[in-house]
């Protein structure tokens, strides 16, 4: 198989999840990451990258912005948002994260493809990416392997908010571009 069609296969995957997803669920998130004092993002493995790339657009947008885990996170307050990215929405340590979280008063956005998970459960807002999980092995039909479809799911809808961020706090690129590392 030629690799350029394996990218339009792909492509085309990437089109079904995005007509899925609920633009309730996405502007909820949207609104809570607007009108917060902080933002904290976790996730695990591939997940966990992606959602490092969401934590540095909102650096980027001038949103107190920080990885969970690094030697410079803040403690979680009222106020805050903990991002979390889980396919499963069961993943023990960000489970955890989200019930110490919201026992903070801090609100919790989980970007999953269960809903009806423990972390889906326990979210203020839980917004579904229809993509096959690595455990669902047979159940959900994709080309990719693991959870490839999920992952790329999510930086592309991560991206997505935060063009709406960037329409609502009244940002450019040229104006990101000034927070941007430049120690590089």
């Amino acid at each position: 198989m030629m690799v350029k069609s394996n990218v339009v296969s792909i492509l085309r995957e990437l089109e079904q999840a995005a007509n899925l997803l609920s633009e309730k669920e996405l502007t909820e998130a949207m609104l809570l990451l607007a009108e917060a004092s902080q933002v904290f993002v976790a996730g695990a493995g591939r997940s966990g990258l992606m959602g490092r790339s969401f934590a540095m657009r909102l650096a980027h947008l001038g949103v107190p912005t920080f990885v969970v885990g690094e030697t410079t996170t803040p403690p979680i307050r009222k106020g805050d948002v903990l991002v979390l990215c889980t396919g499963s929405g069961e993943t023990k340590s960000l489970l955890s994260m989200a019930q110490k979280a919201k026992s903070l008063g801090a609100s919790v956005v989980v970007l999953t493809i269960h809903k009806q998970s423990s972390i889906g459960q326990l979210a203020d807002v839980a917004i579904q990416i229809h993509a096959a999980a690595k455990e669902d092995e047979g159940e959900r039909k994709s080309i990719q392997p693991m959870g490839s479809l999920f992952e790329q799911s999510l930086i592309i809808t991560l991206d997505g908010i935060i063009l709406s961020l960037m329409k609502k706090m009244n940002q450019d690129t040229g104006a990101m571009f000034q927070r941007h590392a430049n120690l590089e």
